[in-house]
């Protein structure tokens, strides 16, 4: 609502106020308590929230630096001014995380593909590059490759690229992509921590993961390369050791778009016929006449890094005993390589925009009266550029009860660049949470598409998905790409934006375009969603006979 307009509001009587709040949000009937909650979320103030968050001074908030520090500062002096309590560790809004940082060596770091009896050296950064070994400082591992296709077993759907396949005591190598299932269950099978599992479960003792068109076009290989400029990061659980890490691997690496069109030489088949399989969903696996010599040498460290949890309890004598969470991560990239002579990654819509939106959402239940049943844990992550490790290790290792949470709401990446005209609900189908987003969206005037782009994974890719696997239906709201204007073409200006500014210094407060009336749109949205799970007698449920409900429900019993 524009300001021009508060003076004379501001007279009139509450009960036409409640009711022009309700006209002017597109909710529900005048009195319902929401209506002017969520009025309050305004675009001045997430802009401000925005620029504080994505300023330089922050340094791009990297996972356990200085400027994340400050921004997790930021976050939990929101909370404490606007009242809610501490719900961190000891009394604070802080949960402190254990992490093993981790660098490649790169210089002590080696790749040889054996063909024929010759020996070839690869160059590191130039024809591949590692990840972090978080247990070991030096592994080494020398063995036959085997090409396993997408590197799923995947029995529920009864489809296995292993089949016919021995893969003890050999490298298996792996395309980024999974088999053709309905989309998140094909997000799931493309984590590499659910490929690394399958593949230890067969036995093998490596892993090479290769380039492919999908993979170039959602996050090219010069992309990974220089995201080796910032530290690698696993989680420590009580007894010290590294989250999704599997010893039994003793190399890995992922070989460049050059590399990887070599490395089927003499196997009978072509880089091209392999990469059509993919993109077909139909990859083959077949061994490969080479044996490949990996020496991983890395640099680890022992550092910390906060979440911020607080709490607004709820109303209802007995309901308040559980939650229901809203996350965003506040950390991003860091410093690294300059682009235009700029080398901070300032990380203003990843995810300045889903912090500054927490806030704004917390406060604005802070003004619902009376406030919701339920209680509610408002989250503030680090990590999860690093691998949704925040929020991981707060899944795990909950601030309240475990089984008294339930649900999550994710935040991360609200691109304010279009008018919003409809949300796309990663993971709602999964659960009740399906029912709930609907009937936000309708009394939002919001439609609700389906995912429009399936190979790009979204769903295990942001921090909803840590509480998935802790069996906590969650659901991550996102802009769609519905547009009434023939002129503006959504879908087009989101993949401009991912080319040009996504993980790059130029996502920053500077960038043309950001609609903060459309983001306040978007927040309301989001904050009427967690309203009504609040408010409902009945906890969220999964879909009976659902992929993720059968898999990971059972840890909440």
């Amino acid at each position: 609502m524009k300001n021009s307009s508060k003076a004379i509001i501001a007279v009139i009587c509450g009960v036409v106020l409640v009711a022009l709040l309700a006209v002017a949000c597109g909710e529900g009937g005048a009195g319902d308590p929401a209506d002017a909650a969520m009025a309050t979320i305004k675009p001045d103030a997430i802009r401000a929230n925005m620029r504080f968050l994505a300023d330089d001074l922050l340094e791009g908030r990297g996972t356990a630096t200085r400027g994340h520090e400050i921004a997790a500062k930021f976050m939990a002096a929101q909370f404490e001014q606007m009242g809610l309590e501490p719900a961190g560790d000891n009394g604070t809004y802080f949960q402190s995380v254990p992490f093993r940082s981790g660098r490649p060596d790169e210089a002590k770091t080696t790749l040889s593909l054996v063909r024929g009896g010759k020996e070839q050296k690869l160059v590191y950064r130039k024809d591949f590059i590692t990840a972090a070994d978080p247990g070991r400082a030096d592994s080494s591992v020398e063995a036959p490759l085997v090409l396993v296709g997408d590197g799923v077993t995947a029995p529920e759907q009864g489809y296995d690229d292993y089949k016919g396949i021995d893969a003890k005591g050999k490298i298996v190598v792996v395309a980024y992509n999974a088999p053709h299932f309905e989309s998140s269950v094909k997000a799931h099978y493309s984590a590499i921590e659910v490929k690394e599992a399958i593949a230890v479960a067969h036995g093998a003792v490596g892993m090479i993961v290769i380039s492919d068109p999908i993979l170039e076009d959602i996050y090219p290989y010069s992309k990974q390369t220089r995201d080796l400029d910032f530290p690698q990061f696993h989680w420590l659980d009580r007894q010290g050791r590294p989250n999704d890490y599997f010893p039994e691997l003793k190399g890995g690496a992922t070989l460049s778009m050059d590399e990887t069109k070599k490395l089927f030489e003499g196997s009978g088949h072509t880089a091209e016929e392999v990469f059509a399989d993919i993109k077909a969903g139909t990859p083959k696996s077949f061994a490969l006449p080479l044996t490949a010599k990996i020496h991983n040498v890395t640099k680890l460290e022992d550092v910390h890094s906060p979440n911020v949890v607080a709490k607004l309890e709820g109303s209802d004598p007995n309901l308040k005993n559980e939650y229901v969470v809203y996350s965003s991560h506040s950390d991003h990239l860091g410093i690294g390589q300059p682009v235009n002579g700029d080398r901070v990654y300032n990380g203003a819509l990843d995810n300045a925009s889903g912090s500054s939106l927490l806030v704004e959402i917390a406060r604005a239940f802070t003004k619902r009266n009376p406030l919701p049943r339920r209680s509610l844990l408002f989250v503030s992550v680090t990590g999860e550029e690093a691998g949704l490790l925040g929020s991981d290790y707060f899944a795990h290792y909950p601030t309240v009860a475990k089984d008294a949470i339930v649900a999550d709401l994710n935040m991360d990446e609200d691109l304010m660049l279009w008018p919003l005209e409809d949300i796309i609900a990663f993971g709602a189908e999964h659960s009740s949470l399906d029912a709930v987003v609907k009937k936000a969206a309708e009394r939002a005037h919001l439609g609700i598409s389906p995912d429009p782009m399936p190979e790009e994974t979204v769903f295990i890719r942001s921090d909803q998905y840590s509480f998935v696997k802790q069996g906590v239906p969650a659901v991550f709201p996102v802009p769609g790409f519905k547009s009434n204007d023939p002129k503006i073409n959504p879908e087009a200006i989101f993949k401009k934006w991912e080319v040009e500014r996504y993980h790059e210094p130029g996502d920053d407060m500077q960038q043309l375009g950001l609609l903060f009336d459309e983001a306040a749109k978007y927040g309301r949205f989001v904050f009427l969603c967690g309203d009504l799970i609040a408010g409902d007698a009945q906890r969220p449920t999964w879909n009976k006979g659902d992929f993720f409900g059968d898999r990971y429900g059972k840890k909440k019993e």
